[in-house]
């Protein structure tokens, strides 16, 4: 950065970084932006990379500000980044509940939707819950599960996961860590036979 906070130069990913400040991703642009994507090259992932946009309007001399961020930042490049970062935020979650309980148990910070139900299920915080949702019967939602709105989670667990809008999951199965997209079905196998498929190695102890 120059002495005024105006961007300098901009180095993606570098090897060994000149400075301590990285790039948080959050940018506001005039029109000459889509200028610079004009001129600019894929990259050698075949992409048109905002980085060198923005490095060429500082080559043709435009002016470009920044600020500097306080507190933590992550990078959610991979799904276990953005795992965690769902962590940070729901450490920071305040209960509240505009749903509707009918003999569910709460435990801990949990906030609940608009028009949406829990019954016979136990929800364990910190959670977050959308609106127009039906969790259960016989649902556990464990700590740190943010799910959107417009879900079903029925005779399921499910914990440390990110279950986004309109998906439904209806299965006797746990389901940790993972991210759960739009309009997902999960859905428990009934016909027979079923199988599993597995490469194990020497002296390993499975259970199924």
């Amino acid at each position: 950065l120059n002495d005024d906070s105006s961007l300098k130069r901009l180095i993606e990913k570098p090897k060994n970084p000149p400075s301590n400040l990285a790039l948080c991703g959050i940018y506001f642009f005039k029109s000459t932006i889509f200028q610079a994507i004009k001129h600019i090259q894929p990259s050698r992932r075949g992409e048109l990379e905002i980085t060198d946009a923005i490095q060429w309007l500082l080559e043709h001399n435009f002016k470009i500000h920044s600020d500097i961020v306080t507190g933590w930042w992550k990078d959610t490049g991979k799904p276990e980044d953005i795992i965690e970062v769902n962590q940070l935020i729901l450490d920071e979650l305040e209960s509240y509940n505009k749903g509707t309980l009918k003999n569910s148990v709460i435990r801990g910070r949990v906030g609940i939707g608009k028009n949406t139900l829990i019954e016979n299920s136990t929800i364990k915080g910190p959670v977050i819950i959308g609106k127009n949702c039906k969790i259960g019967p016989d649902t556990y939602i464990g700590p740190y599960t943010s799910i959107g709105d417009d879900c079903q989670i029925i005779n399921g667990e499910i914990e440390s996961s990110i279950v986004i809008n309109g998906a439904k999951i209806c299965c006797k199965k746990k389901i940790v860590d993972s991210l759960i997209g739009k309009d997902v079905k999960i859905l428990e196998r009934s016909q027979l036979p079923r199988g599993y498929k597995f490469v194990i190695g020497d002296n390993s102890e499975v259970e199924i």
